[in-house]
């Protein structure tokens, strides 16, 4: 059962954060709200910005294991605002749930958090270790100038993060019925293949730069590339885009692009994927050129402390044991992990996310500060 006045504040924040159009890049203010709450419940508030995007690290303590409560203010855009049943930034609640975009995605978690730390901190105020809120306003775009940046600055300046637990909405049906322990790397390819135009008429005056593509573009889909790892799915790579030609059905292009992403599992890591398409294309004979974009590596939280109090938490507010996955498509822990910290991610109900309509059940929201304020003390005071 949530706590009233918890559940009431956190209500408030989220609608407060809802209404404040804040499309990636642009914070729209979220975070000085944070900020200030944050500092004056005593928290050391700090601004990192870094182009267009704002990114908020706030600490309580200061010394011993460090728990951050990592998430993002931006939110992918609307769409077509005719298309939703309400205005998407006017938050509304209509049957006990809470509609407006951001609301599981992830404002709800982070007004959670901020909630949750501060009866933290109020009710231990001397509380061994530090508790931090880092959240950032480029999760949804290129992720570039957000956690990945502070994760930069950080590893310059020795920052310790033991433990880290991201607000995404990771649940499936029931609030805490999937605790995430991992996610897999992300690797994207722009490969261009060039070829010499001409008439289809002459094929022997023109090289074709679909048909030289197409075998190895076709082994490079049809590889196993391995039988996954541990709770990881196999590692996959799908073409997502094709294009060439000039719009005429008489003309050889000159030119091929496609896209194509590879979802990896700790069997690899990036520069080895590079590695291993590059030698496809090599060995198919192509004239080309490719640009990579290591999007994250994989990361795994391996059994102990962090999974063991989660696994209880959430199986007192599912009713059972949460499902441990390392599914889904990627979270800024990836950038967090490889300081050392252990991550997991422990959200809502995740079915309406950058959907129209996207909403989070009100019950479920009031009841995530107490969710999270028992994980903070279970790691920081136990």
């Amino acid at each position: 059962m949530a706590d009233a006045s918890a559940a009431d504040e956190v209500l408030a924040l989220a609608l407060d954060l809802i209404a404040r159009p804040s499309v990636t890049p642009d914070d729209a203010g979220c975070q000085a709200s944070i900020s200030r709450r944050l500092a004056a419940a005593g928290f050391r508030c700090e601004s990192l910005r870094f182009g267009d995007v704002d990114n908020l690290w706030a600490v309580h303590g200061s010394e011993g294991p460090t728990l951050v409560l990592l998430g993002h203010t931006d939110v992918v855009p609307p769409g077509p605002r005719e298309a939703w049943s309400s205005d998407p930034f006017v938050p509304e609640i209509r049957n006990g749930v809470l509609y407006g975009r951001g609301a599981a995605d992830m404002k709800g978690s982070v007004a959670a958090f901020v909630v949750a730390l501060e009866r933290f901190v109020a009710a231990h105020p001397d509380h061994p270790g530090r508790v931090a809120l880092l959240v950032t306003s480029d999760e949804e775009g290129d992720a570039v100038d957000g956690v990945r940046q502070v994760a930069e600055v950080f590893r310059k300046r020795g920052e310790r993060i033991d433990w880290c637990i991201t607000g995404e909405p990771s649940s499936k049906a029931t609030l805490g019925d999937l605790l995430r322990v991992g996610r897999r790397g992300t690797l994207s390819a722009t490969l261009n293949v060039i070829g010499v135009q001409g008439h289809v008429a002459y094929p022997e005056k023109a090289r074709n730069p679909i048909h030289l593509a197409m075998p190895a573009l076709s082994e490079l889909a049809a590889r196993r590339w391995d039988d996954g790892f541990e709770t990881f799915p196999p590692t996959s790579l799908q073409i997502s885009n094709i294009h060439s030609g000039t719009g005429a059905n008489n003309v050889i292009p000159g030119e091929l692009q496609a896209l194509f992403n590879l979802r990896f599992n700790p069997n690899w890591r990036a520069e080895q994927l590079e590695r291993e398409c590059e030698d496809v294309l090599r060995r198919h004979g192509l004239d080309y050129t490719i640009r990579w974009h290591r999007g994250g590596e994989p990361f795994y939280t391996p059994e102990g402390p962090l999974r063991a109090a989660a696994r209880s938490v959430l199986g007192r507010y599912c009713g059972r044991a949460p499902e441990e996955s390392t599914g889904g498509g990627t979270s800024d822990a990836r950038f967090i992990a490889p300081l050392g910290a252990q991550c997991i991610e422990i959200g809502p109900v995740n079915a309406s996310i950058h959907k129209v309509d996207e909403n989070v059940s009100v019950s479920d929201l009031q009841r995530l500060p107490e969710l999270y304020r028992e994980l903070i003390e279970r790691m920081l005071l136990d």
